[in-house]
């Protein structure tokens, strides 16, 4: 009977994973020993990087690793599992620094960084406040994983070196995350000052610059640039993977105002009491009524806000359409990224995987 071809692109992702999990173990532990020697006191920095690369969907390091096997690399190549490491680092020090940024308590079901150390102060009794300890901890912990990021990324060699297509892109993404970062922070001050009727294609922006682009175009073409895709290549990787990027983040904007929390690990509308003035929000201030603006207005970026404050503000947003826009939003990007996929010159295992993860980031529930 001839093997079953999803079966066999299912056992090689699966291997790719074991030998990132592998990669990650391996350089952590070794950065610990080292770290340990600088004092005992530091391991938990190391312990709260650790955590947050440990699981999680992997969706970067896997776009990476099939960007290159669709570019030719070899299965399981060392140099697409170091950049794996690279992305899972960097993708850890982005949430580090996002969770305060946001005021976020919880990532993953768990206390945030920042929270933890928070935690450790208060478990220890020492002296001055919690808060900007476990603030300023979370900062160095971030720090020392966008460290870490780039000696991974170096680690990989001629590949990654100066000048190759694979340096320019994983430097390109990390400056454009902290512009997008800077976009979002600079909307959630001085968005309300500004016409309504620009704040969709601001929050777009953001979802572009912050998320899209280092959450699935840059990882994908960081894969096929390391085993030497053309430009060609790279500007069909980008017509599927940057829709399907901006799609993925509406939905996670979706999901942090209605999505369940049993399921997301975050409170219920979370991103509602952080103030995050995304598309959906956008819409809603757009086609709500005055007086549902207002309640908007006045309630958005509120750390009080109850749960039937919250349920409030989502009639809102749904009864004004912004939901059902944003869901149609999510399906024209969705589209044009398959479109985009059905023209793409891989191999058909490659397209296949492609495939599976891009309907798991718009369909997902958490």
């Amino acid at each position: 009977m001839p093997a079953d071809p999803a079966g066999t692109q299912l056992d090689e992702q699966d291997a790719y994973r074991s030998a990132l999990a592998g990669a990650l173990d391996r350089f952590l532990t070794s950065h610990g020993a080292v770290m340990s020697r600088v004092s005992p006191d530091v391991a938990p920095l190391m312990e709260a990087i650790s955590g947050l690369v440990t699981g999680g969907k992997r969706l970067r390091a896997l776009l990476c690793y099939w960007g290159w096997r669709g570019a030719g690399g070899e299965p399981k190549g060392a140099a697409v599992v170091q950049a794996g490491v690279a992305l899972e680092l960097f993708q850890a020090a982005a949430l580090i620094h996002d969770d305060i940024i946001d005021r976020s308590d919880i990532r993953r079901g768990g206390p945030s960084v920042h929270r933890r150390f928070g935690q450790l102060h208060r478990d220890q009794e020492w002296a001055l406040d919690e808060e900007r300890f476990g603030q300023a901890a979370a900062i160095l912990t971030g720090d020392l994983c966008l460290s870490f990021s780039e000696e991974a990324f170096t680690g990989i060699g001629s590949r990654a070196a100066f000048g190759t297509a694979a340096r320019r892109i994983f430097n390109t993404m990390r400056a454009e995350v902290m512009a997008g970062q800077y976009l979002d922070i600079l909307e959630e001050v001085a968005g309300p000052g500004r016409p309504r009727t620009e704040a969709v294609r601001a929050a777009a922006n953001v979802i572009r610059f912050k998320s899209a682009k280092y959450s699935t175009e840059h990882p994908l073409a960081i894969g096929g640039a390391l085993a030497g895709a053309d430009e060609g290549l790279l500007r069909a990787y980008s017509a599927f993977s940057l829709p399907l990027g901006e799609a993925f983040q509406l939905r996670d904007d979706v999901l942090g105002v209605f999505g369940d929390p049993q399921t997301t690990g975050k409170p219920a509308g979370d991103d509602l009491r952080e103030g995050k003035r995304t598309v959906l929000v956008a819409y809603a201030f757009e086609r709500a009524t005055a007086e549902g603006a207002s309640l908007l207005e006045r309630s958005l970026g509120r750390q009080d806000l109850e749960d039937d404050d919250v349920e409030r503000l989502r009639d809102v947003i749904s009864t004004s359409g912004a939901l059902e826009a944003t869901e149609q939003l999510i399906d024209r990007l969705s589209t044009q990224s398959f479109e985009a996929l059905g023209d793409l010159k891989v191999p058909e295992d490659v397209k296949a995987a492609l495939r599976t993860l891009g309907l798991a980031a718009v369909q997902r529930a958490a």
